[in-house]
């Protein structure tokens, strides 16, 4: 049996099941390697596997012979494809972890002063499409301010550009991006997905908390000051891929200076106190924060 559906088709088809079994089970930063496996090099390695099965099946029909294997092989391929739907969101689907199972969560100040909207935030993956669907944001959260949406070529016309930041939780300051130009909004002329950010290891839990897109020379704090919740760190800007004007806000278990792509890393829950609402705000929600800040 096994070698008739072939040893190389056994053993891609026993590794995809491993991966997934990794993704649904084991989670943890195996289940994070794992899923970027599942929806980053799987389909590239299947569309390769695909194309060269396809000439040697028209190969075969137009020699007049029979090959059971290489339709094996296609639908093997195939399977090894299919997660690409879910990369480019044509079959929205949230990493599979949950509140109860990640730990530690971890409820932070709200890191603006004025009334904001969450661009995309909360638990489902139809609040949190860009987001929930990778292990490393499963639960951050894009933060805008009105004017939103607007369509302008201008960050100044965007209601959060320039607006301050501060320090949502207590920690140390490990790492620092503060030149990286605002691009465009609508553009792609970025040099780095982050963009200008603010990287905070969480005095409480050890664990990572995230600020990125700020704006260019806006960052006040240096690698290796202590913060405090209310301190001044930077400004709300526009570098990094980033359609428009925005913070992105998320939380992590290992440290983003040490991992090989920001993919790469286990996202753990991300909560807000001090604010009317729900603590893990959802899509839309207009956030009013307590004056708490410095």
């Amino acid at each position: 049996m096994l070698r008739k559906y072939g040893y190389t088709n056994g053993a891609l088809t026993g590794f995809i099941l491993l991966l997934w079994i990794s993704v649904f089970f084991i989670g943890g930063i195996y289940g994070a390697y794992s899923w970027a496996i599942l929806k980053l090099v799987l389909p590239i390695l299947g569309a390769l596997g695909l194309m060269i099965n396809l000439i040697m099946l028209i190969i075969s029909i137009v020699k007049k012979q029979k090959s059971a294997k290489l339709f094996i092989n296609i639908v093997v391929n195939i399977m090894l494809i299919f997660p690409i739907l879910m990369t480019m969101n044509s079959i929205p689907f949230a990493y599979p972890n949950t509140i109860e199972r990640a730990h530690p969560s971890i409820t932070v100040s709200w890191p603006l002063t004025s009334e904001t909207v969450v661009g995309w935030g909360g638990n489902d993956v139809k609040d949190n499409l860009p987001h929930a669907v990778w292990a490393s944001e499963r639960w951050a959260y894009d933060l805008v301010m009105e004017p939103y949406s607007i369509n302008s070529e201008s960050n100044e016309d965007y209601g959060i550009w320039n607006k301050e930041i501060y320090s949502p939780v207590s920690g140390i300051v490990i790492a620092v991006s503060n030149n990286e130009a605002d691009i465009t909004p609508g553009t792609e002329d970025f040099k780095s997905i982050e963009g200008n950010y603010v990287y905070i290891k969480i005095k409480e839990t050890g664990t990572y908390l995230l600020l990125n897109h700020l704006k260019k020379g806006s960052v006040s704090v240096e690698v290796g000051n202590t913060v405090e919740p209310g301190d001044f760190i930077g400004r709300v800007g526009n570098s990094g891929s980033s359609s428009e004007p925005h913070l992105h806000i998320h939380h992590q278990r290992q440290d983003p200076t040490k991992v090989i792509h920001p993919v790469l890393a286990e996202g753990l829950p991300l909560f807000f106190q001090d604010i009317d609402g729900n603590s893990m705000p959802n899509k839309d929600t207009f956030i009013k924060p307590h004056p708490l800040l410095k």
